[in-house]
């Protein structure tokens, strides 16, 4: 059986944010600067099949984790979300929300934000009437 990455890195106390139920750390193929995921302490594939409480520790912790990175890279922005399932693009089986700074430029038009996930659906203002 194939160990799952994250909890190896929880194992290992390979993480900077954390409460009872949740931890956070930087992701290891970042798109931006400070891309950081949180995670649920125990493995658990899916977001949604989790324990309320549980969830609701992972979203609390996501709140610190936004907190932390505006002070710190003073970001002007946030994609924050999760890939649900292997038709999401999820590629990692432990439930966990991607927290990732945006910057003023970064990319040339950021307009439509998490809808260039599907690139052919994502400009709708230009086809707007």
């Amino acid at each position: 059986m194939r160990t799952c990455p994250f909890c190896a890195r929880i194992e290992a106390t390979e993480f900077r944010w954390a409460n009872d139920h949740a931890v956070a750390f930087a992701d290891l193929y970042p798109v931006g600067l400070g891309h950081t995921l949180v995670v649920p302490r125990r493995h658990h594939s899916d977001m949604f099949e989790l324990d309320p409480t549980i969830r609701s520790a992972v979203w609390a912790l996501v709140d610190v984790v936004h907190r932390d990175l505006v002070t710190e890279l003073s970001a002007d922005g946030f994609n924050i979300g999760l890939n649900e399932g292997r038709a999401a693009g999820r590629t990692v089986d432990h439930a966990h929300v991607h927290v990732i700074p945006r910057f003023a430029a970064d990319v040339p038009d950021p307009r439509g934000g998490v809808r260039w996930v599907l690139p052919d659906q994502a400009n709708y203002w230009s086809s707007r009437s």
